[in-house]
């Protein structure tokens, strides 16, 4: 089939391929063992535990696993520990900002600064800034 379409491949090339479709990799035959031991730790653990804390969990259990393959394999099962902290929104889509202080929905600062000269920026009222070059 592909002679008739000028395309030169060894016959070598050829098996290697059809052979790595049909039979799985050595790793990939590895990793369904680990794979079963990561979930069932998620899973009891009420699905809080990160890749450090289930990979400790599998060493005390004697399952003998590197960190960085537990981690690769929670990155195939897409499992997560839980994150500590809350997200901190720095921006808010449309333009909704609500001050915590009083409430309104103007903006705090006037964000429109000109220059009359080269020297001075202008702010607001209350706050003029005389620049110097060195």
């Amino acid at each position: 089939m592909l002679s008739a379409h000028d395309c030169k491949i060894a016959p070598a090339t050829y098996y290697a391929h059809h052979r790595r479709q049909v039979t799985p990799s050595a790793r990939t035959v590895r990793d369904a063992e680990p794979k079963e031991h990561i979930s069932e730790v998620f899973e009891a653990n009420y699905r809080v535990y990160g890749a450090r804390k289930i990979w400790r969990e599998l060493n005390r259990q004697g399952h003998a696993v590197a960190r960085c393959t537990v981690e690769r394999l929670m990155r195939e099962l897409g499992i997560t520990g839980a994150v500590r902290g809350r997200r901190v929104i720095t921006t808010l889509p449309g333009g909704q900002f609500v001050s915590p202080s009083t409430g309104d929905s103007s903006p705090c600062a006037c964000r429109q600064a000109t220059t009359p000269h080269p020297q001075v920026l202008t702010m607001p009222p209350a706050f003029i800034v005389r620049l110097v070059h060195r």
